[in-house]
């Protein structure tokens, strides 16, 4: 008797299926400074603006959708646009600054997920960046810093979620990853422009 092959599960075939998408978006400039261990305020004040002109309309989405996800998302403690505002006013940045005319969809709750597994992973890098950034001297870093203690808890909450969602078939699985993938590229694209 034959068996339908399952697909893998949710995160390791985020994790496997985004993986190019995933190196591009490290290969942003300001990536590059800090790897090199040339990084400056300047450098960091035009990337947190350019995140922010990406992060900030998917927030808006996602908050809009809001009644989609259930207490058990903790939405309320991944907005993290704020921070990035925080940290440009440190920086002597001017604000507002300038949106991404090109997101990737963000209309479904499957397309949101996408994006928010691009987004909540950022959150565990950004605590090796807040730790660089420190060895540079520049201090403008709550973006990065975030939630500090609570970021491993809350990835691993959303990574719950997002596998009770995808197994229960509440949720598209391609379609997650296929959000993931457009986020990545847009998210590349966006940070490298000169």
């Amino acid at each position: 008797m034959s068996h339908p092959q399952e697909s893998p599960a949710i995160l390791p075939r985020l994790r496997h299926e985004t993986r190019p998408f995933h190196d591009a978006v490290e290969q942003n400039p300001f990536n590059l400074t800090l790897g090199a261990g040339t990084v400056t305020a300047a450098d960091t004040a035009q990337f947190l603006a350019r995140m922010y002109g990406f992060l900030q309309p998917y927030e808006a989405q996602l908050h809009a959708h809001a009644a989609a996800f259930g207490p058990a998302w903790q939405l309320d403690q991944r907005y993290r646009a704020p921070l990035i505002l925080e940290d440009l006013a440190r920086l002597g940045h001017p604000v507002p600054p300038p949106r991404c005319p090109a997101l990737p969809p963000l209309s479904t709750r499957a397309q949101l997920l996408g994006a928010m597994y691009v987004f909540e992973g950022s959150t565990l890098g950004g605590q090796v960046i807040a730790r660089q950034l420190d060895k540079a001297g520049i201090a403008a870093h709550a973006f990065f810093t975030g939630r500090a203690g609570r970021t491993g808890p809350l990835w691993k909450a959303f990574g719950e979620q997002l596998t009770e969602a995808a197994e229960a078939g509440h949720d598209d699985p391609a379609a997650i990853v296929a959000s993931a993938v457009h986020t990545f590229q847009a998210l590349a694209k966006w940070l490298n422009q000169p």
